[in-house]
């Protein structure tokens, strides 16, 4: 499967494993058609996961990753990307119907935005929450006090 994607995309594809763990770092310009590959022809046929991770001092300061599963292999496979801040990335709902309500975690909780998403809105935090918590940057303290007191009336117990 390696030598494969290796042979098509170069330099733009990366194969690691990590305590046991295989993983893919793959060009952002590549993933939509990577994960189209994997499902369709490594029978990749379920996403686990969509998250990411936040590296604040990097160039492209976020790693988006997607856990696939394969039934008929009994595997799994991470792929990973790096985006910068206010980046595009491109809907895995098209290839899984599970990757809505993952990637609308994943904008939720770091604000990244997921080009061709359905219904691309807050999950868990309410609509007017202003700030994306799982990033770095966001104090481990902070709350939005602003909407705290508009919607609930009360002052932050922090």
């Amino acid at each position: 499967m390696v030598a494969k994607f290796k042979q098509c995309y170069g330099s733009g594809i990366n194969a690691l494993t990590h305590l046991g763990q295989n993983y893919l770092e793959v060009d952002r310009s590549l993933i939509p058609e990577i994960l189209q590959l994997l499902r369709d022809e490594d029978q990749f046929d379920y996403c686990v996961d969509i998250t990411a991770a936040h590296y604040p001092k990097r160039e492209k300061p976020f790693d988006v990753i997607w856990i696939l599963y394969s039934f008929p292999r009994n595997e799994r496979i991470r792929v990973k990307t790096q985006i910068t801040d206010g980046e595009l990335i491109a809907s895995a709902v098209p290839i899984w119907a599970t990757a809505n309500w993952l990637e609308r975690e994943v904008f939720d909780m770091f604000g990244i935005r997921f080009d061709g998403h359905p219904d691309l809105k807050r999950i868990l935090l309410p609509d007017g929450w202003k700030g994306h918590p799982l990033r770095k940057d966001y104090g481990i303290i902070q709350q939005d006090n602003e909407w705290v007191q508009i919607n609930l009336g009360i002052e932050s117990g922090q």
